[in-house]
C-alpha cells in the first residue's frame, strides 16, 4: 500500500505541462497547480489578449493573478524526491525507457501514446492521462517500435489498411493518396489475417499428418519388400537344393541301368562279331584246302559263297553303343574305350576279309 501511495502521489505533484514534478510549484485560483515556470511561460504567450487561462480547466482570468509559491506542495515534492524507488521501477536491457523529462537514470516506460508519439513511466503517464482526460489519447503497452506505428507522411495513428496497396496507412491517407481504394480499419483486417492464418495452420497440420502417415507407409513398404526379398530368396535356395538332390538321385538311379545297356549291347555285338570271326577262319581253312583240288565244278560250287556283308550290320551295333553311352552319360575315358576296343575289332575284321579276297584272287589265277 505505501507503495501505491507513493505511485499516486508521483502522479497528484506532477505538472500536466512539462509532466515532471513540480518545481517551484504554485497554484492559481481555480486550485490547479503548476511549475512556476510552466504557467508563467504559457501566460507570457497570452499578454496579447488579455486573458489567460488554466491549461487544464480552461478557465479563464483577467487581470493577470499573482503566482504565490504552495510551500505544502513543494515541501511534499521534496519528501517525495527522497523517497527510494523500487529497482523495477528502472528501465533495464530490453525495456522501453521513458522519454520525457527522466533525469537521470530512466524509468520504466509503461504505455506509449499514439497521439504524442512518446512513452511514459507511471507518473509521467498519470500526468500525461490527467492534462488530457477531457480528451483522451490513445494508448497502449509500452513499445520500442512506436515509430513503426505511426505514418511518416501525416505522422498519425497507422489504424487502417490499405487492400488495394497491401499496407497500413493512417486515416488522412485514406482521403488522400489512397483515396477510392479498398480500405478496412486495421483491426478488421487483422482478424481477417488470423482467420486465414488459423486456416492455413490447420492446412499445415493436415499436411503434416498426411506426410507422416506417407513416412509410415513408406516404412511399411520398405520392411513388407525385404521382408518378401528374403521369403524369395528362402525359397529359391531350397528350390535349387531340392532340384540338385534330384538330378544327383535321378543320376544315381539311371546311370546303372545305362551302364548295365551298355555292357548288354556290348556283348551281344562281341558275341555276333566273334561267331562270325569264327567262321570266317572256317570257311578260309575250306578254301584252303579246297584250293587243291583239281575238281573244277566242286571248286566254282563251294567258292560261289559270298561272304557276309558285316560292315553295315557292325556300324549299325558301334552307332548303338555310342547312342548307348552318350544317352547314360557314360565317362569320357569308359567310352573311349568302348570306342577304341569296337574299332580294333573292326579292323581287324576288314583285315581278314581282305586276305581271304587276296587268298580267293590267287586261287582263280592257278
Amino acid at each position: 500500500h505505501q507503495q501505491e501511495g507513493v505511485k499516486f502521489s508521483q502522479g497528484e505533484l506532477s505538472c500536466t505541462v512539462c509532466l515532471d514534478l513540480l518545481k517551484d510549484p504554485v497554484t492559481i485560483q481555480c486550485g490547479h497547480s503548476y511549475c512556476e515556470n510552466c504557467i508563467t511561460d504559457r501566460w507570457d504567450h497570452e499578454d496579447q489578449m488579455r486573458v489567460y487561462s488554466c491549461p487544464q480547466c480552461r478557465q479563464t482570468f483577467s487581470p493577470r493573478p499573482a503566482l504565490a509559491t504552495n510551500t505544502m506542495l513543494a515541501d511534499l515534492v521534496e519528501k517525495l524526491k527522497k523517497t527510494k524507488l523500487p529497482a523495477d521501477c528502472y528501465a533495464g536491457a530490453g525495456d522501453v525507457q521513458c522519454e520525457v523529462f527522466c533525469t537521470g537514470r530512466k524509468y520504466k516506460a509503461i504505455k506509449s501514446c499514439l497521439v504524442c508519439q512518446e512513452s511514459y513511466c507511471q507518473t509521467h503517464f498519470d500526468g500525461h492521462e490527467e492534462f488530457h482526460s477531457r480528451k483522451p489519447h490513445k494508448v497502449i503497452d509500452a513499445t520500442g517500435r512506436l515509430q513503426e506505428m505511426i505514418c511518416q507522411k501525416h505522422e498519425k495513428h497507422l489504424e487502417m489498411y490499405c487492400i488495394t496497396d497491401q499496407q497500413c496507412i493512417c486515416e488522412l491517407c485514406t482521403k488522400y493518396e489512397h483515396k477510392n481504394h479498398e480500405t478496412v480499419s486495421a483491426a478488421a483486417q487483422r482478424t481477417e489475417k488470423q482467420k486465414q492464418l488459423k486456416e492455413t495452420q490447420k492446412t499445415s497440420q493436415q499436411r503434416e499428418k498426411d506426410l507422416q502417415q506417407l513416412r509410415e507407409a513408406v516404412e511399411s513398404h520398405k520392411r513388407s519388400a525385404q521382408t518378401a526379398v528374403e521369403d524369395n530368396e528362402r525359397i529359391f535356395t531350397e528350390l535349387i537344393r531340392s532340384i540338385e538332390s534330384s538330378c544327383s538321385e535321378l543320376v544315381r538311379l539311371l546311370i546303372p541301368d545305362i551302364r548295365d545297356q551298355e555292357k548288354a549291347a556290348m556283348s551281344q555285338a562281341e558275341g555276333r562279331l566273334e561267331q562270325e570271326i569264327n567262321d570266317l577262319r572256317r570257311r578260309d581253312t575250306e578254301l584252303e584246302q579246297l584250293s587243291h583240288t583239281q575238281d573244277h565244278i566242286q571248286y566254282l560250287q563251294v567258292t560261289g559263297w559270298e561272304p557276309p556283308h558285316l560292315n553295315e550290320w557292325f556300324s549299325d551295333a558301334l552307332q548303338r553303343v555310342i547312342e548307348v553311352q552318350e544317352e547314360g552319360g557314360a565317362e569320357a575315358e569308359q567310352g573311349e574305350g568302348w570306342r577304341v576296343s569296337s574299332l580294333w575289332n573292326c579292323r581287324t575284321w576288314r583285315l581278314r576279309q581282305s586276305q581271304w579276297s587276296r587268298k580267293s584272287g590267287q586261287r582263280k589265277a592257278s
